[in-house]
C-alpha cells in the first residue's frame, strides 16, 4: 500500500513512518520545508488544497493526517489553525484527485469529550464544552471534503500517547528517575491513555479495515487515575514517588501538555473492542514496561 503521511517529523509521525515501512508499505511524507529526500513532497497546510498537485499523490491508497503538537492555552489561534486548516487543505487535495485514495486516517483527540469529571464516555457521546472540544469538533469537520468525495474517513481520537521520546511521559520521566515525581493534587483525575506502540498497531488495524469509518477512540480499555499512573511510573523506574506536585509546578515542568493530566475523562475504545481489536498491553504497568 502507498501511504501519504503528514506530521512525519513529530513523535507519532516519525514512529508511524517507520512502522508502515517495516510492514512493507511505501510511504510518502508531506513536508512543509523543501524536500530533502526522494520520499517527500512539499505542501503548505495554510494554502488552498495545501498547494498540492493532485498528480503528485497518484497511487496513494491512504492519507494519514496527523498533528501531534501539544495543546498550549496561550496559542489558541495557532492550535486551531494547525489542525483545522491543515486537515481541510489535505481533504480538499485528496478529493480533487482523479482517483481519490480509499481511506483518510485523520488526526483527532479525546479533547472532543472535554473534562467529564471522570465519567465514562465512548464514540457515541456528544462533544463537551470549552475551547478544546470546539477545536476538535471543527478539526473533525474539516475532513468533510474527503468524506463527500467517497473517501473512507476515520477520525483518530487519540488519548494521552505514552512514549519516553516525548509527550507527557517524555517530560515526566526525568523527574521520576530522580525520585522527585509524585501525584498531582488529589490524584483522582482520570487519564485515558495509550502506548505509542499500541497506537501504531491500532492505526494499522484501522488502515486495513474497509468497513470502519467515523470516530474511533485510540485509548486503552483501562483508564487510570493520576495516583495510579504515578504509582505505576515510579515502580517502572524503581524510585519512590511520595511528593505532592502543585499544579503551578507541573505546568512549569511539562508546559502545555499539563492539560492532558489535569483534566479528567474516562474515554473507552468501544469501537476498537467491538471490531475485534486485540490490545497488546491493556494495563498501564505492561505498557510502561514495553515503552521503557
Amino acid at each position: 500500500m502507498k501511504v501519504a503521511v503528514t506530521g512525519s517529523s513529530g513523535l507519532i509521525g516519525t514512529a508511524l513512518v517507520a512502522a508502515l515501512r517495516a510492514h512493507g508499505h511505501e510511504v510518502i511524507r508531506l513536508v512543509r520545508a523543501a524536500p530533502a529526500a526522494g520520499d517527500a513532497i512539499a505542501w503548505d497546510p495554510r494554502a488552498d488544497r495545501g498547494a498540492l498537485d493532485p498528480r503528485s499523490l497518484g497511487g496513494v491508497a491512504a492519507g494519514a493526517g496527523l498533528a501531534d503538537k501539544r495543546w498550549t492555552p496561550g496559542y489558541q489561534a495557532e492550535i486551531r489553525n494547525s489542525r483545522v486548516q491543515g486537515t481541510r487543505a489535505l481533504a480538499a487535495a485528496l478529493a480533487a484527485m482523479a482517483t481519490p485514495p480509499g481511506v483518510l486516517l485523520s488526526g483527532s483527540a479525546i479533547g472532543w469529550y472535554g473534562d467529564t469529571n471522570g465519567r465514562e464516555v465512548t464514540e457515541s457521546d456528544p462533544p463537551g464544552s470549552g475551547f478544546l472540544s470546539e477545536v476538535v469538533r471543527d478539526w473533525e469537520a474539516a475532513a468533510g471534503d474527503a468524506s463527500r468525495a467517497g473517501i473512507r474517513v476515520v477520525t483518530l481520537r487519540s488519548g494521552v500517547v505514552l512514549s519516553p521520546k516525548g509527550g507527557i511521559l517524555g517530560r515526566l520521566l526525568p523527574l521520576f528517575r530522580l525520585g522527585i515525581g509524585g501525584r498531582i493534587g488529589t490524584g483522582h483525575q482520570v487519564m485515558s491513555w495509550i502506548g505509542l506502540s499500541e497506537w501504531l498497531a491500532a492505526a494499522r488495524f484501522l488502515l486495513g479495515r474497509d468497513d470502519i469509518s467515523g470516530p474511533v477512540n485510540l485509548t486503552t480499555p483501562s483508564p487510570v487515575s493520576n495516583a495510579e499512573f504515578t504509582s505505576a511510573l515510579a515502580a517502572a523506574v524503581h524510585r519512590p514517588a511520595v511528593m505532592l506536585v502543585p499544579v503551578p509546578a507541573l505546568r512549569l515542568a511539562v508546559g502545555g501538555v499539563s492539560s492532558d493530566i489535569l483534566s479528567s475523562a474516562r474515554v473507552l475504545p468501544r469501537r476498537l473492542l467491538d471490531e475485534g481489536y486485540q490490545f497488546r498491553h491493556p494495563d498501564i504497568a505492561g505498557t510502561l514496561a514495553a515503552e521503557l
